[in-house]
């Protein structure tokens, strides 16, 4: 049946018809746009539907370009330690947790920032102890490149101080006594994550299921999600995203990046980037090059400010990495590289410059700081940056410790790159930064934390509103090569619209955007979620 959208205030996006009343929509495309009385003129004749926008702001389909929906389940499951900001409350929710656990059950859990807490630093092994004195812990910090554990989780996995820990991580000692702290750093996690009982099927498919329907409360109408690595390999993670996306339709589209270690699965099951449909598509194989800021692991080019003998930690040697990105060229395969610090960002581009380019578009995650001479490499019509521009909310001012005032000019630097013709899509890291892409839209904005009343965290660098939308609509597109399809209001493309109950374009201040609702998520034409 024909769908007609009315009385709405369309931003297109589309430079030929940037503002219109009305869309009308068939077989889930838009056929046609314009007026209020054009449109249900010419196509409200028979077998049509009319949907009252009520005056509602509308734009495309907003899309977040990076995120972990199998994490972000996790809180639906898990202990979900997101947004406290003191120790003392970290240490209560576990040992109200365990409590309730029975004696040797895994408690599993994540989302602790330590440069939240008001009151201390990271839980010690001994604190953990005693708060979960009979079940094994394991809690990811928010960034996911590092953990807590207590001694039981240390027995599980036999720990000894000879073992060996995979490339690029750590398990830190305390210096006076030279046993572990229970801080696990990068890799050295995998060390725990292969001794934690696996999730049923139906518990991981039926947390899915919420955070697909999560995420469509948030205005999101696609995602580019990671998630081989925590769905238990690529054929469950396809299985249960093919299921409830094409089978149960719930609605999302969904492009998953495939972590390294399922090259030889993406080629014994002759999958490649673009492999599904408009709803469920293979893209980019995804790799680390390097760790994060908040524990002094992302790999910079000079010493980080605050530990002058500290330069990060590479997650892979040159060689490994040139292995790896040969191995998806040879499948005609694109890669997204976590790519953190200027140094580990210029390592990637050494390697990707040895090889052709592939259909699909490369991707750079993260790219939080820069060097002059990278800029320009980047600005290449095959390559994009994924960039979470919420990040800066959660990492001003003690980022600036870290870095240094004079490498901030070339950290979070969305302008610059906007103006060296780099190609930037917007996305959250979900459950990194909460997956709200209007709270991205204002850190991108306004360079601040909601709640702050300075002018922005070298304002030089902020985008209009309007380029801030273009990073989760439009540019989120290109990141897939969808750009022909979705991205814009247009005629021939997918009928993917997100409503708000405000106009972001005519605030007098982006603040409001803060108390601005989604009242609706279309997908291909169908409302997917309205607001009570």
């Amino acid at each position: 049946m024909r769908k007609i959208f009315t009385n709405g205030q369309f931003y297109t996006f589309n430079p030929n018809t940037p503002a219109v009343q009305s869309v009308v929509v068939e077989n889930g495309r838009f056929i046609d746009m314009g007026t209020n009385e054009a449109m249900l003129l010419h196509w409200g004749t028979s077998n049509h539907e009319v949907i009252n926008m009520e005056g509602n702001t509308v734009t495309p389909g907003l899309i977040d370009s990076h995120l972990h929906l199998s994490l972000l389940a996790q809180n639906f499951t898990n202990l979900d330690l997101t947004g406290l900001t003191t120790k003392q409350e970290v240490l209560e929710k576990i040992q109200f947790q365990a409590k309730i656990l029975p004696p040797g059950e895994w408690l599993l859990g994540g989302g602790w920032d330590e440069n939240l807490f008001t009151d201390g630093r990271i839980p010690t092994i001994s604190e953990l102890n005693q708060v979960s004195p009979n079940n094994p812990l394991y809690l990811s910090r928010v960034c996911q490149h590092a953990a807590i554990v207590n001694s039981k989780a240390l027995e599980n996995i036999n720990y000894h101080p000879s073992m060996s820990v995979p490339e690029g991580g750590k398990i830190v000692l305390n210096e006076t006594t030279g046993q572990p702290s229970g801080l696990l750093l990068e890799s050295a996690s995998d060390l725990i994550k292969q001794h934690i009982p696996a999730k049923s099927y139906k518990t991981l498919k039926d947390s899915m299921r919420k955070t697909i329907q999560f995420a469509m409360q948030k205005g999101l109408t696609s995602v580019h999600t990671n998630d081989p690595l925590y769905l238990g390999g690529l054929p469950q993670t396809y299985q249960i995203y093919d299921e409830l996306l094409n089978q149960e339709l719930l609605g999302l589209r969904t492009n998953l990046l495939i972590n390294h270690d399922f090259l030889g699965c993406l080629r014994d099951m002759g999958m490649y980037a673009g492999y599904g449909n408009e709803t469920l598509q293979i893209g980019a194989v995804k790799l680390f090059a390097d760790g994060a800021f908040g524990r002094r692991t992302a790999l910079l080019t000079d010493p980080y400010h605050d530990d002058s003998e500290n330069y990060g930690e590479a997650m892979f040697d040159q060689e490994t990495i040139y292995d790896i990105i040969k191995q998806a060229r040879n499948l005609s395969m694109p890669v997204a590289v976590h790519t953190i610090g200027d140094k580990a960002l210029g390592n990637v581009l050494d390697i990707l410059d040895l090889f052709p380019t592939v259909s699909h578009r490369d991707r750079l995650i993260h790219v939080q700081v820069l060097r002059e001479d990278l800029i320009n490499r980047l600005a290449k019509p095959s390559r994009i940056a994924d960039i979470q521009p919420r990040f800066l909310a959660s990492d001003y001012p003690w980022v600036e410790e870290r870095l240094g005032k004079e490498r901030m000019k070339h950290a979070y630097a969305w302008k610059t790159m906007q103006h060296a013709g780099v190609i930037c899509a917007g996305g959250s890291d979900s459950p990194v930064e909460p997956i709200d892409p209007l709270l991205g839209i204002h850190a991108a904005v306004t360079r601040k934390a909601p709640g702050q009343s300075h002018h922005g965290w070298y304002p030089e660098q902020k985008l209009t509103m309007f380029d801030a939308f273009r990073l989760f609509t439009e540019m989120g597109a290109y990141a897939t090569n969808e750009e022909a399809i979705k991205g814009t209001i247009a005629r021939g493309k997918l009928a993917d619209m997100t409503v708000y109950s405000k106009d972001p374009f005519k605030m007098n201040d982006a603040d409001e955007l803060l108390t601005t609702a989604i009242e609706m998520t279309i997908i291909g034409g169908n409302i997917q979620y309205r607001a009570n």
